[in-house]
């Protein structure tokens, strides 16, 4: 099997933070065949920076600032490998996580999506991640509804998929990660490697966890745009309908405790459009 990999990381006034991510990837044991890093819009001279370190070892695209989604998308498009690895820009990875992936993907043609186990570190601390957070391979549609449970930067991905399920949703400012494996768990499996070789670090003041509140409105939309849009199995859809009520009743309590008007009219309609159950408590 002839595999390419592209490497792509999307950053934004990271100018110092983007270093240990490229030398993360300089310092594999297979390295791939580009790296390419998208500065979306930086203001502290990302690019010059990066350009006066690296030179022709790594390719820098410029774009006005459109956020995450946007970025990845455009270093997706410029990639000649046939496989994507995407690395956010305050990730890491262990020396060995591009060539045991390769190992997956040379001998098994069916493998489209192979992601690892991950090293969760926060203000410096070592986190021990929840049951909720445990990673898996094969059929994992139904451990992707409640939430993300595949991190970008652990994930190599083969190309085709993207021209088959779309790329990152642009619409989405966060929970754009949870869109796409929910698209792609839907129509694929996935191949797991039970091996920490992602460094996360967490705590910082720009991630978008931290930026936006209540993420379940942009998990919500995410579901709803999975049932209009893609070719589930009748399970498949039980299970996103479920899931559907489930989020949109707890962000309706919420709207209601927080006499959030607009937001709770918006919850009962999402309800109500699909047929969904409203508690006898509450009133739409």
């Amino acid at each position: 099997m002839n595999i390419s990999i592209s490497v792509v990381i999307p950053t934004y006034n990271r100018s110092t933070v983007v270093r240990r991510a490229i030398d993360s990837v300089l310092a594999q044991t297979t390295q791939p065949d580009e790296i390419i890093v998208v500065d979306d819009g930086s203001a502290d001279d990302t690019a010059n920076h990066l350009h006066r370190h690296y030179g022709e070892r790594i390719k820098i695209i410029q774009q006005n600032n459109q956020g995450v989604s946007a970025a990845r998308n455009r270093g997706i498009d410029a990639s000649r490998g046939n496989w994507i690895a995407l690395l956010d820009s305050d990730d890491e990875w262990m020396e060995n996580k591009l060539t045991l992936q390769l190992d997956v993907a040379a001998n098994d043609d069916s493998c489209v999506l192979c992601h690892t186990d991950e090293i969760w570190i926060r203000n410096g601390t070592h986190l021990n991640q929840m049951n909720k957070h445990k990673k898996s391979g094969g059929d994992i549609f139904k451990n992707c509804l409640p939430l993300c449970v595949i991190s970008p930067s652990s994930a190599l991905i083969k190309k085709t998929v993207f021209n088959r399920i779309g790329q990152f949703d642009e619409s989405l400012p966060a929970c754009e990660d949870y869109d796409l494996w929910l698209r792609i768990c839907a129509e694929y499996q996935t191949h797991h490697i039970p091996q920490p070789l992602l460094i996360k670090y967490g705590g910082h003041e720009d991630q978008l966890s931290k930026k936006h509140w209540g993420m379940d409105r942009f998990r919500i939309k995410a579901l709803k745009n999975l049932l209009a849009t893609a070719s589930l199995t009748n399970t498949q859809r039980q299970l996103t309908l479920n899931m559907l009520e489930k989020k949109t009743i707890i962000l309706l309590k919420g709207a209601i405790k927080h006499n959030n008007r607009r937001l709770s009219d918006e919850c009962c309609s999402i309800l109500q459009q699909h047929n969904l159950a409203i508690p006898d408590s509450i009133q739409c």
